[in-house]
């Protein structure tokens, strides 16, 4: 049974940590252990770190290309750290969604093996079944 898609409004509060309603539990999931998963946990650092670096443009009464800079430089050092955590931080999301600790490690191997497999399908002998 497959609920669809938050609504944007929800899509930034889940952005900012907040969870989802029951219903969206498996999109969350997908979410985390889709192909794109690594540019969408991106995107959502993105969405956090994007207030902090417009008042870091906008606000301090110095030159703008020290302002630049220094934003430039929280906008790496955000995406290097949530780079570094994005693993747990997409497991966490799954977990708080109702999913049990371990589901979306799980769902990338079994997804990582069938890619496998059909990486050398297009080597295999004797016919499309088998595995020779």
């Amino acid at each position: 049974m497959h609920a669809g898609r938050p609504n944007p409004a929800q899509w930034l509060w889940y952005a900012y940590g907040g969870g989802l309603p029951p219903a969206l539990s498996d999109w969350v999931l997908d979410d985390t252990t889709r192909r794109s998963w690594v540019v969408r946990h991106l995107l959502r650092a993105l969405a956090q770190l994007a207030p902090v670096v417009l008042l870091c443009l906008l606000v301090p009464p110095v030159p703008f290309g020290f302002r630049l800079t220094a934003a430039g430089g929280g906008l790496a050092i955000g995406l290097l750290f949530s780079l570094a955590y994005m693993t747990e931080t997409t497991e966490h999301r799954a977990v708080k969604a109702g999913w049990p600790p371990g589901t979306t490690a799980r769902r990338r191997d079994e997804r990582a093996e069938r890619d496998r497999l059909e990486r050398g399908a297009r080597y295999r002998s004797n016919g499309a079944g088998s595995f020779d």
